[in-house]
């Protein structure tokens, strides 16, 4: 595989999908069926696959029922529903569907008892998901805001500060609800450090941010706030359940798949075909460019001078970059804008080649879930005509790797544990 560079790198990303599957990893989480009944309740990206793998695993003889809520287009195509309702949403920017399921989630939690058990199957991309705007906030307020967001260059956890003290339902109001029932929380993390609180806005777990922090957030990103949203945080009418809230005593919470775990499988797979790995975080943020020129540094000393690391080698990293949107009309995610800053730092260094995609399939909002690098990537595009570094700062990444030819599409892959990067130095 050694000869195929890019073969490589792809079978190393698909071996990091793998392990964070929710059919692989969840059923050794699964208590046994309580006294009352079992109540499933979810959102994310991953959402159809876990709730197909809890299905699976539950034992057809014990009470089971739910509603959980995925992305448009990523339910499994193998899975048929019969005990949990799967209702598909918008992504990143909320819409209607994802609204009125909240509204049922929200009622769903009303009558348990403490013989029950309420599965909360939690993953990536639910804070869009299962929007439940604050008291006298509108649906449009919520995507207005979301956009905003999206484009500031905050990140994930300033983000979903602030979308958690906006919502009737995360930052732990969702657990609260479902009192005096018992709550298992069934998470695969997308966020640098595997923050509870911070996935999917910790629907289901206490948040030990502020009404403040959230003012302070918009303040900082120039991010507009509507009358109502200014009004409750700074007056505290909005603030979210803390740790010691007694409605979450006896909670439980089971991590299944970290994007620790994947990059270490990853790693593993390069060095079973006789490579050395390095992984080198899993925790990386900054701007996706920035961060794709700081990896070419690496990789350049390593090709040049075998320094810190020697050749052959593969260095591997997660996390969640961002991008700061200049072009409203650009097409590109993460992962592209790091592979085009990382293209222009190695200006062709010979023998490195790179892959940068997102685990859940999809990088932003396109199609493709990343794309591949190679020595002669500038080279092809200035064959073509391409200007990286105008495209770079159009926010067009995917317009220079499409022309290429280099686009990695593969579907959604029913999981998320976010960014995935991979520098193969030959």
């Amino acid at each position: 595989m050694l000869t195929d560079p890019r073969a490589l790198l792809r079978h190393l990303y698909e071996v990091a999908v793998a392990r964070a599957l929710p059919a692989r990893v969840l059923a050794a989480h699964l208590p046994p069926p309580p006294k009352g009944r079992t109540l499933v309740l979810g959102a994310g990206k991953a959402g159809g696959s876990m709730a197909q793998a809890l299905e699976a695993a539950w034992p057809t003889d014990a009470p089971l029922s739910g509603l959980v809520i995925t992305r448009y287009g990523h339910r499994p195509p193998d899975y048929l529903p019969r005990r949990i309702e799967l209702v598909e949403a918008a992504h990143p920017v909320p819409d209607a569907a994802g609204l009125q399921a909240a509204e049922r989630m929200q009622a769903l939690t009303q009558g348990l008892t403490p013989d029950d058990l309420v599965i909360c199957l939690i993953s990536g991309g639910g804070s869009a998901l299962l929007s439940l705007p604050a008291e006298g906030l509108s649906l449009a307020d919520k995507q207005q805001l979301n956009r905003a967001l999206l484009d500031s260059g905050a990140d994930i956890t300033q983000m979903n500060c602030v979308r958690k003290h906006l919502s009737r339902i995360k930052g732990g109001r969702l657990a609260a609800a479902c009192a005096p029932a018992q709550v298992l929380t069934l998470m695969i993390s997308d966020v640098p450090g595997d923050d509870a609180a911070v996935i999917a806005s910790g629907p289901t777990v206490p948040d030990p941010s502020s009404c403040g922090d959230a003012l302070a957030i918009c303040a900082r990103y120039g991010i507009t706030l509507p009358d109502v949203a200014r009004r409750g945080l700074e007056s505290g009418a909005f603030e979210t359940p803390k740790p010691g809230d007694p409605r979450f005593a006896g909670h439980a919470l089971r991590m299944l798949a970290t994007p620790r775990q994947s990059l270490d499988a990853a790693a593993e797979a390069a060095r079973s075909l006789g490579l050395q790995a390095h992984v080198l975080s899993d925790e990386i943020e900054g701007e996706s460019r920035d961060i794709g020129a700081m990896h070419a540094a690496l990789a350049r000393s390593v090709a040049r001078l075998g320094q810190p690391f020697a050749r052959p080698c593969v260095l591997l990293s997660g996390g969640e970059t961002t991008v700061t949107v200049r072009n409203p009309q650009g097409r590109g995610g993460r992962a592209g804008e790091f592979l085009l800053g990382c293209a222009l730092g190695l200006a062709g260094e010979a023998g490195v080649h790179a892959l940068a995609a997102d685990t859940d399939g999809i990088d932003g909002k396109q199609d493709n879930a990343g794309a591949l690098l190679s020595p002669d990537s500038l080279a092809r595009a200035q064959a073509l005509g391409l200007k990286p570094r105008e495209l770079l700062q159009a926010n067009c990444a995917y317009d220079f790797f499409e022309v290429l030819g280099d686009l990695l599409v593969t579907g959604p892959t029913f999981t998320n544990v976010n960014d995935f990067r991979a520098l193969l130095i030959l």
